[in-house]
């Protein structure tokens, strides 16, 4: 995930028509899981798995301060060079290995500046992290994550992303050695901490790890903040901390105050608004970071209307247009979400998205999607079609099979019902949860 592995930018209005407005209005919808959500997005399931799961949210009508989307429109690099604009214009379009090549070449012009180091350590994560699989919501959206193993990374890239974080560290720590109040080298040493504890937690599992360097992220840019309140960009990392440790218990809240760490929902959902308006490189990722926090509060609109504007912005970003059809579904917006999904397949099939572009997440969404119209021989076909995927995230499978098995029962088609659950215990040994309902129910049908 990128973040805000930019420079320095003030706050100032984006220009740009086609700005979008949210009304107040607070829905009411039982939310539905995310999967592949926008991969800067990941960031936040790391806080979320760190400080433990959050409970959901329950919407409140009150009335909510109307605000204004601006569409994206990034007015600042800290690097003002054409191949960093490439690098970053390719690297939201999820084309990372010509993202990769651009961050290169502007390191090879720029090898003193920790920015231009950020760039690329960036694309050599995510490019990886996207090759594994890495970047699939719904994998972090319970705890059994924390126990899973590690990722299967490839050596070479594990020791290209250690070198690269340990070159960014040694600038901004010479830098800062000269001058403790350099704001830019602060901002940037935030930034190489949080992709740090990114690729640890996600990829390594190496929690405390993680954890300090979660901690360190913050504290750099609480530092940025009170030395350049108008540093727009560290609202990002701060408001998502905020955020999060508003959402804690209070027991949890106390644990987070021992490290230094409080928190506010309201005032964490300001500052990525802010972060997400302000026009600097850290504008995107605030948005999608944004997105999922109102769909945790509800605020469907406002949810849709962001990660819509991102996909227009963005439009070869197949985890940013899936996204927006998990966000009609949550919504209850079930016929439009349904439309999203099969046009997402029809996209993928046609060739707009990289060709590993993990489809079958569409095509799980779209069974969850049908199952919810009650369309359950089409449901029970989507999810079926996920297992024809050979490269399909494991529990992905799992659950797809179990959904078929649970559209069979529903349908009064018992003995397919059998086979899909006998299915996944044959694949799924464990007590999982998947396996528990497997055994529920091959003993009691599945009903509605």
């Amino acid at each position: 995930m990128r973040l805000q592995s930019a420079g320095k930018t003030r706050s100032a209005k984006v220009a740009g028509s086609g700005s979008v407005h949210y009304t107040g209005e607070v829905l009411t919808m039982k939310p539905h899981s995310s999967r592949g959500l926008s991969i800067q997005a990941v960031w936040v399931f790391l806080l979320l798995s760190l400080f433990c799961t959050l409970p959901a949210i329950a919407a409140k009508k009150k009335t909510t301060t109307k605000v204004e989307v601006a569409t994206q429109q990034i007015l600042h690099y800290h690097l003002d060079d054409p191949h960093t604009k490439a690098g970053f214009d390719e690297f939201y379009n999820a084309e990372y290995d010509a993202a990769i090549k651009d961050f290169e070449t502007a390191l090879q012009s720029h090898p003193t500046d920790p920015f231009a180091v950020n760039h690329l350590l960036t694309g050599v994560m995510f490019r990886e992290m996207y090759r594994i699989g890495a970047l699939d919501s719904e994998l972090y959206a319970n705890e059994g994550f924390l126990h899973s193993k590690q990722w299967p990374t490839d050596p070479k890239v594990n020791d290209e992303v250690n070198s690269l974080s340990q070159r960014a560290l040694q600038l901004e720590n010479e830098r800062l050695e000269k001058n403790a109040n350099d704001i830019d080298a602060l901002y940037s040493r935030g930034v190489t901490r949080g992709l740090k504890s990114t690729w640890m937690a996600l990829v390594q599992k190496a929690w405390f790890s993680a954890l300090r360097n979660v901690v360190g992220a913050r504290h750099d840019h609480e530092r940025v903040l009170e030395l350049d309140p108008n540093y727009t960009d560290s609202k990002m990392i701060v408001g998502m901390h905020l955020y999060v440790i508003g959402s804690l218990s209070w027991e949890a809240k106390i644990g987070a105050s021992l490290v230094g760490l409080s928190g506010s929902r309201e005032k964490g959902i300001q500052y990525l608004y802010e972060a997400a308006n302000a026009g600097g490189e850290a504008s995107v990722d605030a948005k999608i970071a944004l997105a999922l926090f109102l769909r945790r509060e509800q605020r469907y609109p406002e949810a849709i209307t962001i990660v819509k504007g991102l996909s227009e912005s963005y439009p070869k970003n197949f985890l940013m247009a899936l996204e927006l059809a998990n966000l009609y579904n949550a919504s209850g917006k079930g016929p439009e979400a349904i439309a999203a999904y099969r046009n997402l397949v029809k996209e993928a099939e046609e060739g707009k998205f990289l060709a590993d572009a993990h489809v079958e997440n569409a095509w799980y969404g779209l069974g969850e999607a049908l199952r919810g119209q009650h369309q359950f021989g089409d449901s029970a076909a989507a999810y079926e079609k996920v297992l024809t995927f050979p490269k399909a995230d494991p529990d992905l499978r799992l659950r797809a099979q179990l959904g078929a098995g649970e559209m069979f029962d529903a349908m009064q088609q018992r003995d397919d019902a059998v086979k899909c659950y006998k299915a996944v215990l044959a694949a799924d040994a464990a007590d999982s949860p998947h396996a528990e309902l497997a055994k529920k129910y091959l003993k009691q049908p599945f009903r509605m």
